[in-house]
């Protein structure tokens, strides 16, 4: 039996992302991926049953990276301004520094693989922020709502502006770079939004 090798295998996932975001999920193939990264389909299974397998694992991969940077430091319990901003922070460090993981989970995030990827990290997520959110709730620091339309309020402002970052243009077609004071000031937007 052929043995794993730790680079090779980090070529799959590398050349599997880029090569998704590029083609789309329709124009991904393992044999396309193999040529790609200069191997055998033969060495592809060797890490992954088939290419749902492939695909799920890298997904799962990524997302549990992508989960442990933005649950990093972060306070279920602290106040919900500073826990907040932690968010904040974590959430366009991870964006700004992964585009190309970005756009994979976009493309993954219209497909039969959204289940299989989220369910993975969806957990740690529910725990830590359904806690952060209750407790702010609880501390009379914001009003009770939903959990979507928190969500809506308090991180879909950022992902807006990091998608326009990421395009370079913003809805008008003007050129768009985010800065600090960009994201602080929308910040301040939607920390004023759902306080009381």
């Amino acid at each position: 039996m052929r043995t794993r090798n730790a680079d090779k295998q980090e070529l799959v996932k590398r050349k599997s992302i880029e090569m998704v975001v590029k083609d789309g999920l329709e124009g991904f193939s393992v044999n396309k991926l193999a040529k790609a990264c200069g191997i055998s389909v033969a060495t592809l299974y060797i890490y992954y049953k088939d290419k749902d397998d492939l695909i799920a694992e890298v997904a799962k991969e990524e997302a549990e990276r992508m989960s442990a940077t933005v649950l990093k430091g972060f306070d279920p319990e602290a106040p919900f301004a500073e826990g907040l901003r932690l968010q904040w922070k974590n959430r366009a460090k991870h964006m700004m520094e992964n585009p190309l993981t970005v756009m994979f989970f976009e493309q993954l995030r219209h497909s039969s693989y959204q289940e299989t990827v989220w369910s993975c990290i969806l957990m740690k997520f529910k725990d830590s922020m359904g806690r952060f959110l209750a407790n702010a709730i609880d501390s009379n620091e914001i009003e009770k709502m939903p959990v979507e339309v928190f969500w809506s309020i308090a991180f879909s402002p950022l992902y807006s502006l990091l998608r326009f970052h990421h395009e370079g243009s913003s809805f008008s077609g003007k050129p768009f770079v985010i800065s600090q004071k960009i994201i602080w000031q929308t910040f301040g937007l939607v920390l004023k939004a759902l306080k009381k």
